[in-house]
This record gives structure tokens, C-alpha cells and sequence, in this order.
């Protein structure tokens, strides 16, 4: 069995344990079912440790790299009933393994989820940390909290949406209309979207087979789309994938109220709510206001390639 088919045999076993992510399912619809793979370790004819990776092809060089749209890869390893100093032993064992079982990369950059916090053993064989954000709210029980954390300009503006300029939130059937909204909202930041309309409808459709998606769209009393909102979760968390917003209506408080309802949908499906972070400052901003706490987790790096070295280094903004 080669170490894809094992992983698909993992996903199927231990599903539940796997981030959303991680899933063979999500890494069919984000790279396409050839465009991934995974490093295995077994031990007693069982999966003990695991690691799925996308790669793409640059310059003739093989980059091993996040997927579009996946907040997080990164290793997983069974649980044992082993002591602090067995488990710390037997995690470095294996993801040296896991390793091992990469192909030869010209760079590897992987963010992992928040819940793997031993990144030693991939220091010590070469590869750097990051530290990066996430904001989550941990715990979706009672909405009365929930809203008594958010900040006064976020409940002003979900006042405001509601109130003067009268907008509902209505779920959609397809990613379509969020599209137009998420484009203008890079158009607006002089960018173009990072990921093809293809990639968002593939998710969509793995997504919706399985019950765990949902689209929101705020609009008013004219039938115009404000902003929109895509949310996706599994047993532990939902995640904020994908936002917009129309750039002439923005001061509505329309996105503030779209998130709003995603949340209280949220809590009627899982734990927790994941706003997938951002490291820059006015998003970042925006989501602590709605009393999410600070996660970190990793990012790791590694570039044996001195001629992708090169390009990262000529590809750094002056100053």
C-alpha cells in the first residue's frame, strides 16, 4: 500500500481527529486527487504518524506548499498513553521518519495547526519556525457572552446594519454571488484573488456533499449584495474561508453583521469559530473586536535551493 493509500485508510479511521484540512476529501477538492500526497510511518500495522503535502513545480523545482484556501497542514501522530518524556521521544522519532519520507524539495512551507506544538525535530534538521496568528472563539455555547465580548463598534455596526440601513442575511446556494464580492474586495486593495473561481467551486461541492458549509449574503431591501461570508467547519471548529464586500456599500456594517450570523449559526453545528487569522494589522484588528483570542501556530520552512533562495530574496520588499 503506498503512503497516500495509507493516509486515505487514516482519513477514514481516525476522521474526526484529522483538522478539517487534513482530510483526503479537502486535499481532493483544493489540489486536485493527483496533486497531493502524504509521508506515513507506521508502527504494528497501524498509522503512527502522518503528513500530507501539495506540490507545485516552479522553475523546474519541486515546491512543497500550502494548498489554496487550507489554513493548515502540517504532521499528525497517534496518541499513547506514554509518559511526557515517552511522548517527546516518540514524536521525535517519528517526525524524523516523516521526514525522511518527503521527496527531494527546493522549499517546504507548511502553517500547522495550532494543536501541534513540537516542532523540534524538524529544527533539527534544518527547517525554521514562524510564529503566526490565529483569532478564535473557543467556546460557542452562550451567545449572551458572545455578544457581550464584542466590542462597541462591532455591535454598533450589526445595530446599524440591521437597523437604518435594514439588511437581512440570507444563506446562498452558490459560491457565485460571493465571488463578485470577494473580487471587488481585492480590486479595492489594488490585488488580484490568490485563488481561481474553480478551486472555491470545487471546495463548494466537496463541502456541500457533506453538510459543512454555508454561505451568507447581507443585502438590503433593493435585493443588493453588501457583503458575503463562507464558512466551513468540521466537529471541532468552523472557519471563516472566504469574505467580501461591495466597496460603494462597505459603511453599511454589512460584513460585521454577515460574521454575526455565521457565528451564532456556528454554535448550532460545532465548538468553536476560526476567523483563519491574518497578520495584517487592520484585519487583525477587525477580528479581536469580535472578542476572539490570540492563537499561534506554526509556520515552518525549509529552502535547500539556493536558486530559490535567491528568488525569495530578490522578491522582498525594499526597505
Amino acid at each position: 500500500m503506498s503512503d497516500k493509500d495509507a493516509y486515505r485508510s487514516l482519513a477514514q479511521e481516525e476522521g474526526v481527529h484529522l483538522p478539517l484540512f487534513c482530510r483526503d476529501w479537502w486535499l481532493d477538492a483544493v489540489c486536485g486527487p493527483g496533486g497531493w500526497d502524504a509521508a506515513v510511518v507506521e508502527e504494528g500495522g497501524r498509522v503512527a504518524a502522518a503528513m500530507p503535502w501539495h506540490a507545485r513545480r516552479r522553475l523546474g523545482l519541486t515546491l512543497l506548499v500550502q494548498p489554496p484556501l487550507t489554513q493548515t497542514l502540517g504532521p499528525w501522530v497517534r496518541e499513547t498513553d506514554a509518559g511526557p518524556a515517552g511522548t517527546l521521544e516518540r514524536q521525535k522519532r517519528l517526525m524524523t521518519e516523516l521526514i525522511d519520507r518527503l521527496p527531494p524539495f527546493a522549499h517546504f512551507e507548511q502553517g500547522w495547526h495550532h494543536g501541534v506544538t513540537n516542532w523540534l525535530p524538524f529544527y533539527w534538521r534544518g527547517f525554521t519556525q514562524t510564529t503566526r496568528y490565529t483569532y478564535v472563539l473557543p467556546d460557542l455555547r452562550d451567545e449572551g457572552a458572545l455578544w457581550a465580548n464584542l466590542r462597541e463598534n462591532i455591535r454598533r455596526e450589526i445595530r446599524k446594519a440591521e437597523g437604518r440601513h435594514g439588511l437581512t442575511v440570507r444563506a446562498a446556494d452558490s459560491p457565485a454571488e460571493l465571488h463578485d464580492l470577494n473580487r471587488k474586495t481585492f480590486a479595492r486593495q489594488g490585488r488580484s484573488v490568490p485563488y481561481s473561481p474553480d478551486v472555491v467551486e470545487s471546495i463548494d461541492r466537496a463541502c456541500e456533499a457533506r453538510g459543512c458549509r454555508r454561505i451568507w449574503i447581507a443585502e438590503d431591501g433593493e435585493g443588493r449584495a453588501h457583503a458575503g461570508a463562507c464558512v466551513v467547519w468540521d466537529e471541532e471548529s468552523a472557519y471563516y474561508l472566504i469574505g467580501g464586500g461591495d466597496p460603494e456599500l462597505r459603511t453599511s456594517g454589512a460584513t460585521s453583521l454577515c460574521l454575526w450570523h455565521a457565528i451564532r449559526h456556528a454554535a448550532a453545528v460545532t465548538r468553536r469559530f476560526d476567523f483563519e487569522g491574518s497578520m495584517l494589522e487592520p484585519v487583525e484588528r477587525f477580528f479581536r473586536a469580535f472578542g476572539a483570542r490570540q492563537v499561534s501556530y506554526h509556520l515552518v520552512r525549509k529552502t535547500p535551493s539556493r536558486l530559490w533562495r535567491l528568488r525569495r530574496f530578490m522578491q522582498r520588499p525594499a526597505g
